[in-house]
């Protein structure tokens, strides 16, 4: 007996139980009647196909996904496929919706029943139990001559291996498969000579096992989407510049579905593909705005839609509700990789609980939402990739986005920064993690518009830009500034602190690109603003002080330098307290340029007290301790002791790598200056030459031709080789940061 119960929205799912049948004996006989459920339905003959396979799509393109479908079911229907010496029942094509999975699949079945190579093929669509069934129900009346109410459980039965004739060879395609639990009792039996094939958007364990292969069907490549829409367009004489239909493809993600959605409306409208990509990148215009009205190739839902369906049905996964705001969170991140740590991330944790009504939404539950949207292929999930585990098509982050009211795009967005900041080190020693945090707070700010700086200027805005400098990226992290400072004076004004920040950063910036007048001048204007704004006493006024005297320093100016220091630390140390960090980076400072000024004793003897200080209040491993040490070596050699100065980047070396790892540019800093000092200590350049020859190489590895500690080493080199009479021209004067040794980075004090 079969039993079936629509499923519901509501959760119900049929269920079917063949248990009861009472079909036994030989079933398989062309032409022969059979009567073994009173019927005188008459079999049909084989070879025989049950369903409607669906029409080959316009421009169809031969993948290498049907090449390892093949591999996969490949078979002359008279010996098994093998896998592991096991037969081997069929594959699973399983992808995000707008892959192609069914066209896929269609062409395989199609190119399989045209060869000869099947005696039974039965197409049927499974997206629930009721459908799937009633696709067997169709293959028992017509193979077998069955009653309908016993037709379904007769068809798997006929299909089982037994001593036949001859072997019967059969395909099964169970198409859109929406739930593996809809399969219950209707799988296919295992069979040397048949084969069950099945499209989904499911990648869960439940699909597969020793007999049935997951093969997951991806984008196309460039070359087969420029192919697909330059043949697409030729059917009705349309020509574009291959340069537009490339970029194209690459805005559209590859993606078939909407590539095919794509050229009908071209077609339809007659627009041409420059106008259809400006239609694209207007932020007003909605992906449903961009489709055609009449779907090409039989499709029935836009690209949008079919998503809605597969976030709809990862939501009602365990732990249900979930699955739909994290995907929100991530659709405003870098699609091409967010570290998952920040889709688990306490602020992530709290907005899942307010979205979902929770009381509170565990690390564990986070995760298992994590796999809902893996299990729809509407994320790739790499857990062994951790920086950049989640990766989104952007077509379904813009379609999440454009579901967003503006109330929830501001409080998603903020979130999403609050999750960036929350895993954001301290120490960036990790560089992988920070070049992905970067990508994703720039992926935010695209999407934010005014969500990060209103009502307040969000951090992650100039954490973002700090981090591009911190890497190295000095240009970058000056064209950054310049950009958040023109932002905000546009939209906060002139006057606000968020814009005073900006300015801020931007100057500093500036100087490290190597403009340290232009640096000087900027916060000298800055100064006069902050100290109208916010008063003479307030931090960011001290800080832009702070900041001023060191660029004057570099500038050229090193006694000015010293004596600004020197006022600004009275006033530090009065406002602030003896043992605040700007206090102590101002003690540093004052040091540092009474040292230029030409008094290296009395520098190293002002780091040493410094040292002492900031070991006790922020620790030996702190950023700023270690940047003391450097500095206390520098001016131990520059004072006339060399070998010391050697000794101590020897340690500080070990230390570096130990907090920071061995590519972080401070660290290869401290390897510049250690070489330095040994050489000054030893007096012998003919040991230089492979020791900065193997720095070089590391920089150029991690920090690329062009950065200023490679263009430094190169220098270097070039000086010790021209000592042992190898001349070398120089590339232009370096930064003082590898002339005198490494130091922090002048503190800041952004508004938050």
């Amino acid at each position: 007996m079969i039993g079936a119960e629509d499923r519901s929205d509501t959760g119900h799912r049929a269920h079917f139980d063949f248990r009861h049948s009472t079909f036994h004996g030989p079933v398989q006989g062309e032409g022969t009647q059979n009567n073994y459920f009173g019927t005188s339905r008459v079999p049909a003959q084989l070879p025989h196909q049950v369903g409607v396979i669906p029409s080959r799509a316009g421009s169809f393109q031969n993948r290498a996904e049907a090449t390892r479908l093949s591999a996969v079911l490949v078979g002359d229907g008279t010996s098994p496929v093998s896998c592991a010496g096991r037969a081997l029942a069929g594959g699973v094509l399983a992808g995000m919706g707008g892959v192609g999975k069914t066209q896929l699949a269609a062409d395989y079945a199609r190119s399989a029943w045209q060869a000869g190579d099947l005696d039974v093929l039965v197409w049927t669509t499974a997206s629930n139990a009721t459908e799937a069934a009633s696709g067997y129900v169709q293959a028992g009346i017509e193979l077998l001559g069955a009653e309908a109410s016993q037709a379904a459980g007769a068809f798997l039965a006929y299909l089982e291996p037994g001593p036949h004739a001859r072997p019967l060879r059969w395909l099964v395609v169970l198409d859109d498969v929406a739930d593996p639990a809809d399969l219950t009792g209707l799988w296919p039996p295992a069979s040397p000579y048949g084969r069950t094939l099945v499209t989904t958007r499911r990648k869960d364990a439940a699909l597969t096992n020793e007999y049935r292969r997951l093969i997951q069907v991806g984008l196309f490549t460039q070359d087969e989407s420029l192919a697909y829409l330059t043949t697409a367009l030729a059917t009705r004489n349309r020509v574009e510049p291959d340069a537009q239909l490339a970029a194209l493809a690459d805005e559209l993600g590859h993606l078939p579905l909407a590539l095919s959605q794509a050229a009908a409306y071209l077609i339809d409208t007659g627009i041409n593909c420059t106008a259809y990509r400006a239609l694209l990148a207007d932020r007003a215009t909605k992906l449903t705005d961009a489709s055609p009205e009449a779907l090409p190739d039989g499709q029935v839902h836009t690209a949008a839609a079919a998503w809605e369906v597969s976030v709809e049905r990862a939501n009602d996964l365990k732990p249900a509700g979930l699955a739909r705001p994290l995907l929100q969170i991530a659709a405003l991140l870098d699609s091409n990789g967010i570290p998952d740590t920040v889709l688990t991330s306490p602020p992530t944790l709290s907005y899942l609980s307010k979205f979902s009504g929770r009381d509170q939404v565990t690390l564990d539950q986070a995760r298992r939402a994590i796999r809902a949207l893996y299990r729809l292929s509407l994320i790739d999930h790499t857990p062994t990739a951790p920086q950049q585990a989640v990766r989104v098509h952007q077509l379904i982050q813009r379609t999440v986005r454009e579901t967003l009211t503006p109330d929830q795009h501001e409080q998603i967005t903020r979130t999403a920064a609050d999750a960036l900041l929350a895993v954001w080190p301290a120490i960036e020693n990790d560089t992988a993690l920070a070049q992905a945090l970067r990508a994703n707070t720039v992926a935010l700010t695209a999407h934010a518009g005014s969500a990060l700086l209103l009502p307040a200027m969000h951090y992650v805005l100039l954490q973002v830009g700090n981090s591009f400098g911190r890497a190295g990226q000095t240009t970058t992290a000056r064209e950054y500034f310049a950009r958040l400072t023109r932002t905000t004076t546009l939209q906060l004004g002139q006057d606000d602190p968020s814009t005073l920040s900006a300015r801020s950063s931007l100057a500093w910036w500036r100087g490290e690109a190597g403009d340290p007048v232009g640096a000087a001048a900027a916060l000298t204007e800055l100064l006069d603003d902050s100290t109208r704004v916010l008063g003479p006493d307030n931090p960011d006024t001290l800080a832009i002080r702070y900041t001023l005297a060191h660029w004057r320093g570099e500038a050229g100016d090193p006694v000015g330098a010293a004596a600004a220091l020197t006022e600004l630390l009275d006033d530090s140390t009065r406002v602030l307290g003896p043992d605040n960090p700007h206090t102590l980076g101002t003690q540093s400072y004052l040091a540092h340029w009474r040292g230029e000024a030409g008094d290296p004793a009395g520098a190293a003897a002002a780091y040493a007290q410094v040292l002492k200080d900031r070991v006790r209040v922020l620790g030996p491993d702190h950023p700023d301790t270690i940047g003391t040490r450097s500095n206390l070596a520098n001016w131990q050699g520059q004072a006339g002791d060399p070998a010391g100065a050697a000794t101590a980047y020897a340690q500080l070396l070990k230390d570096r790598v130990r907090v920071l790892g061995p590519d972080h540019p401070d660290t290869i800093g401290i390897r510049y200056s250690l070489a330095h000092w040994r050489r000054e200590a030893a007096g012998d350049p003919a040991d230089a030459g492979t020791e900065l020859s193997a720095l070089l190489d590391d920089c150029m590895r991690v920090l690329g031709p062009a950065h200023p500690h490679t263009l430094g080493t190169r220098s270097y080199l070039a000086h010790w080789r021209g000592r042992r009479g190898i001349q070398l021209a120089l590339p232009p004067r370096t930064p003082s940061s590898w002339r005198t040794g490494c130091r922090c980075l002048a503190p800041t004090i952004p508004t938050r």
